[in-house]
C-alpha cells in the first residue's frame, strides 16, 4: 500500500476526536457532535466546491460519529464522489464509508458499482484491492450479481499481481458463501485449482480457503486438487524452518497453510493413485515424528502452531480410517496429551480419541488408556473435560470392560455436574443393555441408576427395562425380587415405584411363595407409596392392583376396599376416578375366566432399536454427535433381545385410557423410527391426535379453533417445523407443553420463542435444534380474569442462513378453565331463569359444518369442559351443559343449551352466563365447532 503523506494527517479530524474525548458529559458530547454535523452539512451544501482533502476529512468525521452510535443520514454522495479520486487515501476513505454505511438497497448502488468496475479494470493493484475489499465487506446479492463473473477472471489472469489474487480469492469466497447460486466457476475450475501450485504462498493460502469451500459443495468438480494439495503439503512438511522464512511462525513453516491443506484433504476419500497416497502417508508420518521431537522454542505460540498441524493430521488419519499403523500411532500420541498440564490439549485429546475408538484398527489401542480416562473423569476441574472423558469411556466400552466402565460412570454420577446428568444416565442405560451377558446385572444396574439419579431417568429408560424384563423369561423372577427389595427403602424415587408397580403387577406371583414377599405384603408395600406419588404413577398402581386380584384372589377383598373408598371413586382427577370405578366393577362382576383373559400377562414387545439410543442421538449436548455416530460403526450382534421402541403404557395393563388421561407424561414417550421424518411422522407418537398442515402467515390461527374442545394435538406444521401441544387445566391454573420438531436434516440456529401474554412463566428453549430433533418448552398459565384474546407465540430461527419468523395463536381459551357442575333438572331451569337478563344471554342459529353425529356432539361438549347433563331437557334431542369458569378474581357460572335440527341441518346454540362478555365469547367459539 502507498505511504500516507504528512499532509494527509487531517488535523481537523484529530481536533474533533480530541474534543469528543474531553467532553465531561453525554450532553456535552451530543452538543459537540450536533455542532459538527451542522458545519459538515453547510460545507456540503455550500456554493464553493470542496476539494478532495476536505471531502475526505468531513466523510471521516461522519464515519467517526456513526461509530459513536449516532445516525448519519447525509454524506453518502460525497463518499461516492471520493471513489473517482486518483488519490489512494481519498479513495480508501470513500470505500470505507460505503462498506460501513451504504445499504445494499441504496439508490446509489449503481453509481458505486460503476466506480468499482472502473477500479477493477484500471489495472492499478492498489485500487483493485480496495474495490475487491469493498465487494467482500458489503457481500450483498446485488454485488454478487454485478461482479461474480468478473472476479474469477481477475483471479486466474496471468498478469494479475499476487496481492490482487489474494484479495480476489477471498472476495470470491465471501460472495460464494452469501450467494452460491450466482458464483459459477465453470471454465475457471481447473485454473483456480492450479493456484495451489502458485509460487506465492499468500496466494496459495487464500486460494485454498476458496477451493475448500467449493469442494464441500461440488467435490467431483474439484477432485483434481487432491494431488496438488498433497504435493504442496509434502514440500512444506519436508522443508526446514529457514526455507520459508516469510511464512515461518515460531520455527513452524506455514502452519496456517498446512492446516488448510489437511482440512481440504478431509473433503475426499484416500487418494486412489498409489504414488500420491504413499506421499501423503509419508507426510503424515513426518508430522507425527515431529510431534515427538523436543520443542525448538518454549513460547506458547510454537507449541500451538505445532499442535494445530498435529491435530489436523490426526483428523485426516481418522477420516481415512485405512492405515492401521497411523491410527495406532495417532492414538499413542493423543495418549501422551491426556496427562498434559494444558487443559485445552487434554480436551482435544479426549475428543479425538473418542472418534478413534470407533475404528476397528485403533479401538484396542484406545482401551489401553482406560485408567487415565477414568482418573480424568474423577479429578478434572473443568466440566467440559469431564464430559469428554465420559464420552470416551462410552466410546471405548465393549464386553471386556463394560462392567468396570458402567461402575465408574455410576460412581461419578453421584457427584456429576447437573448439566450432564441426563446424558450420563442415558449412556449408562445403553451400555448396561448393550453389553449385558448376565441379565441380573442389567436389572441391578438400572435400579441402581434410578436410585442414584432418579430425577434424570427419563421415561425411555424405565420403559426399556420393563420391555426387556417382559421379553426375558429367565430374568423375570430376579427382577421381581430385586424391585421388591428396592421398594422397601424408606425413601425411594417415584420412577422406582413405577418400575416396581409394573413388574410386581406382572410377575409378583414368581416371588409370592416366600412369606416375606407374600401377595398381601407386596400389595401393602406398593400401597404405602401410593399417597406420595403423582397422578400418572397412581394410575399405574391402580392397574397393578387389579392385576393382583387376578394373580392373587386372596387379596381381592382388601383391594376392592381400597378401590371403593371415596378418595378413589370420587377422586377429582377423572383418570383415577375412571380407573377406580371400572376396576372395581370389573373385579365384582367378571368371572375368574373373564378376569384372567382381560388381565393376562403382557405379550413380548417387538424387537426394534432401543428408544434410549434414539434419544441419545437427539441429545444436543457437547460430544453427543461424535459419540452416537459411533453406534453405526461398532454395533455388535449381542444386544439384548426382544425390546420394542414403544414405551410400556401402564394403561394397557388393564384398560383403555380415557382421552383426558395423563397429560404430564407417563404415556408421552415419543417412539423413534429409523425412517426419515415425514410430514406427519416426527411427533406422531407424542400426540394422540394429528392436525392438518398449516401455512405460515403474519398471525397464523389456522390450528387455533381445532383446540377449543381438545387439549392435545398438532398446532402447526409446514415443510420445516412441526409444533405439537399437550396441556392440562385445573381451576384457574394450566400447564402447556409445546413440542418443536425439526423436520429437516439441517440444524435450526438461534431458535427463540416469545409469548406475548405478560406474566407467564416459561422455560427457555434450546438455541439450536438439530436436524430431525425435537425440543420441549413448558408454559405455566394462570387465568386472572375473563378474556377473549388468546396469547401469541412468536418463533424465530435461522434455517440455511435465512431468518424464519412465525407467529401463532396459542389455544388458550376461556373455556379451558371450566369446572363441570352436575345439577338436576329442577336446579338447572331455576338457574336458567335467574340468568334471564338480555346481556347475560348469547344465542346463535347456524348451519351445521360437520356431521350431526350424536357421539361426536357429546365428545365436543365434554371437551369444552362443562358437565353434560342427561334427562334434563324435556326434548331428548337437545343437549344441556353446566359449568363454572374459575378465574383468580371471580367465578362465572355458565349454562348451555344446544338444539339440533337434523332435518334442516341447523343448530340453535344458547348460552347464559353471569357475565355477558363470557356468554358472547363462548358462543363465538362454539358456533364454529359444530
Amino acid at each position: 500500500m502507498p505511504a500516507v503523506s504528512k499532509g494527509d494527517g487531517m488535523r481537523g479530524l484529530a481536533v474533533f476526536i480530541s474534543d469528543i474525548r474531553n467532553c465531561k458529559s453525554k450532553e456535552a458530547e451530543i452538543k459537540r457532535i450536533n455542532k459538527e454535523l451542522a458545519n459538515i452539512r453547510s460545507k456540503f451544501k455550500g456554493d464553493k466546491a470542496l476539494d478532495g482533502y476536505s471531502k475526505k476529512k468531513y466523510v471521516c468525521k461522519l464515519l467517526f460519529i456513526f461509530l459513536l452510535g449516532h445516525d448519519i443520514d447525509f454524506g453518502h454522495m460525497e463518499a461516492v464522489n471520493l471513489l473517482s479520486s486518483n488519490k489512494y487515501t481519498e479513495k480508501q476513505i470513500g470505500y470505507l464509508f460505503i462498506s460501513v454505511l451504504v445499504n445494499s438497497n441504496s439508490e446509489l448502488i449503481r453509481l458505486i458499482n460503476n466506480a468499482i468496475k472502473n477500479d477493477l479494470s484500471s489495472r492499478n493493484p492498489t485500487f483493485m484491492c480496495l474495490a475487491l475489499h469493498c465487494i467482500a465487506n458489503v457481500g450483498s446479492r446485488e454485488m454478487a450479481e454485478a461482479f461474480a463473473s468478473e472476479i474469477p477472471r481477475i483471479l486466474v489472469a496471468g498478469d494479475t499481481m499476487d496481492s490482487v489474487k489474494q484479495s480476489a480469492a477471498l472476495c470470491l469466497l465471501r460472495l460464494y458463501k452469501t450467494s452460491p447460486d450466482l458464483v459459477l466457476m465453470g471454465e475457471w475450475t481447473s485454473r483456480v485449482v492450479h493456484l495451489l501450485n502458485d509460487q506465492h504462498m499468500g496466494v496459495v493460502t487464500a486460494a485454498i480457503s476458496l477451493i475448500t469451500c467449493l469442494s464441500q459443495k461440488n467435490p467431483d468438480e474439484f477432485k483434481t486438487c487432491v494431488s496438488l494439495a498433497v504435493s504442496r503439503l509434502s514440500r512444506i512438511v519436508s522443508s526446514a524452518s529457514t526455507d520459508l522464512q516469510d511464512y515461518t511462525y515460531y520455527f513452524v513453516p506455514a502452519p496456517w497453510l498446512s492446516c488448510k491443506l489437511l482440512r481440504l484433504l478431509q473433503c475426499y476419500p484416500p487418494p486412489e493413485d498409489g504414488a500420491v497416497k504413499g506421499r501423503l502417508v509419508e507426510c503424515l508420518e513426518t508430522i507425527l515424528n515431529k510431534a515427538q521431537e523436543p520443542p525448538k522454542s518454549k513460547k506458547v505460540q510454537h507449541s500451538n502452531a505445532k499442535n494445530a498441524i498435529l491435530f489436523e493430521a490426526i483428523s485426516l488419519i481418522i477420516h481415512y480410517d485405512s492405515e492401521p499403523n497411523l491410527l495406532v500411532r495417532a492414538c499413542n500420541q493423543l495418549g501422551q496429551f491426556l496427562q498434559h498440564r494444558e487443559t485445552n490439549l487434554r480436551y482435544l485429546a479426549l475428543e479425538s480419541m473418542c472418534t478413534l475408538a470407533s475404528s476397528e484398527f485403533s479401538h484396542e489401542a484406545v482401551k489401553t488408556h482406560i485408567e487415565t480416562v477414568i482418573n480424568a473423569l474423577k479429578t478434572e476441574r473443568d466440566v467440559s473435560v469431564r464430559q469428554r472423558a465420559a464420552d470416551l469411556l462410552y466410546a471405548m466400552c465393549d464386553r471386556s470392560n463394560a462392567k468396570q466402565i458402567v461402575a465408574e460412570m455410576l460412581s461419578y454420577l453421584e457427584t456429576a455436574d447437573y448439566s450432564i446428568r441426563e446424558e450420563m444416565v442415558l449412556k449408562v442405560a445403553i451400555l448396561a443393555e448393550k453389553y449385558a451377558v448376565d441379565y441380573s446385572w442389567y436389572v441391578d444396574t438400572i435400579l441402581n441408576l434410578i436410585r442414584i439419579a432418579g430425577d434424570y431417568v427419563s421415561e425411555e429408560v424405565w420403559y426399556r427395562v420393563i420391555q426387556i424384563v417382559i421379553n426375558r423369561d429367565d430374568v423375570q423372577g430376579y427382577a421381581a425380587k430385586t424391585v421388591f427389595e428396592a421398594l422397601q427403602a424408606p425413601a425411594c424415587h417415584e420412577n422406582m415405584v413405577k418400575v416396581g408397580g409394573y413388574i410386581l403387577g406382572e410377575f409378583g406371583n414368581l416371588i409370592a411363595g416366600d412369606p416375606r414377599s407374600s401377595p398381601l405384603v407386596q400389595f401393602n408395600l406398593l400401597h404405602s407409596k401410593f399417597h406420595l406419588c403423582s397422578v400418572p404413577t397412581r394410575a399405574l398402581l391402580l392397574s397393578a392392583y387389579i392385576k393382583f386380584i387376578n394373580l392373587f384372589p386372596e387379596t381381592k377383598a382388601t383391594i376392592q376396599e381400597v378401590l371403593r373408598c371415596d378418595s378413589q371413586i370420587r377422586n377429582s382427577d377423572v383418570e383415577l376416578q375412571q380407573r377406580a370405578v371400572e376396576y372395581l366393577k370389573l373385579s365384582s362382576i367378571a368371572s375368574t375366566d373373564v378376569l384372567a383373559t382381560v388381565l393376562e400377562e403382557m405379550p413380548p414387545f417387538p424387537e426394534r432399536e432401543s428408544s434410549i439410543l434414539a434419544k441419545l442421538k437427539k441429545k444436543k449436548g457437547p460430544g453427543a454427535v461424535s459419540v452416537t455416530e459411533l453406534e453405526d460403526s461398532k454395533r455388535e450382534s449381542g444386544e439384548l433381545n426382544g425390546a420394542g421402541e414403544r414405551g410400556p403404557d401402564p394403561s394397557v395393563m388393564a384398560s383403555t385410557p380415557s382421552p383426558s388421561a395423563d397429560l404430564l407424561g407417563i404415556r408421552s414417550a415419543a417412539p423413534v423410527s429409523n425412517a426419515p421424518a415425514s410430514a406427519g411422522s416426527l411427533l406422531v407418537d407424542v400426540f394422540s391426535e394429528a392436525g392438518p398442515a398449516a401455512s405460515s402467515g403474519a398471525v397464523n390461527d389456522d390450528g387455533f379453533l381445532r383446540f377449543v374442545c381438545k387439549n392435545n394435538g398438532v398446532l402447526f406444521e409446514n415443510q420445516l417445523l412441526q409444533i405439537g401441544i399437550k396441556s392440562e387445566y385445573r381451576q384457574n391454573l394450566g400447564r402447556m407443553y409445546l413440542f418443536y420438531g425439526n423436520k429437516t436434516s439441517v440444524q435450526f440456529a438461534s431458535f427463540t420463542t416469545t409469548v406475548s401474554c405478560p406474566g407467564e412463566l416459561h422455560k427457555p428453549v434450546e438455541p439450536l435444534v438439530e436436524g430431525g430433533a425435537q425440543i420441549q418448552q413448558v408454559l405455566n398459565i394462570e387465568c386472572l380474569t375473563d378474556f377473549s384474546d388468546a396469547p401469541l407465540l412468536n418463533i424465530k430461527f435461522r434455517y440455511g442462513g435465512a431468518l424464519q419468523n412465525l407467529t401463532l395463536k396459542l389455544p388458550v381459551t376461556i373455556n379451558k378453565f371450566f369446572q363441570p357442575t352436575e345439577m338436576a333438572s329442577q336446579d338447572f331451569f331455576q338457574r336458567w331463569k335467574q340468568l334471564s337478563q338480555p346481556q347475560q344471554e348469547a344465542q346463535k342459529i347456524f348451519k351445521a359444518n360437520h356431521s350431526m353425529d350424536t357421539e361426536v356432539i357429546k365428545a365436543k361438549l365434554l371437551g369444552l369442559g362443562m358437565a353434560l347433563l342427561d334427562n334434563v331437557d324435556p326434548n331428548p334431542e337437545n343437549y344441556v351443559c353446566a359449568g363454572v369458569i374459575q378465574t383468580k378474581s371471580q367465578q362465572v357460572g355458565c349454562l348451555l343449551r344446544l338444539e339440533p335440527n337434523a332435518q334442516a341441518q341447523m343448530y340453535r346454540l344458547t348460552l347464559r352466563c353471569s357475565k355477558d362478555s363470557v356468554s358472547k365469547r363462548l358462543c363465538e367459539l362454539l358456533a364454529q365447532q359444530f
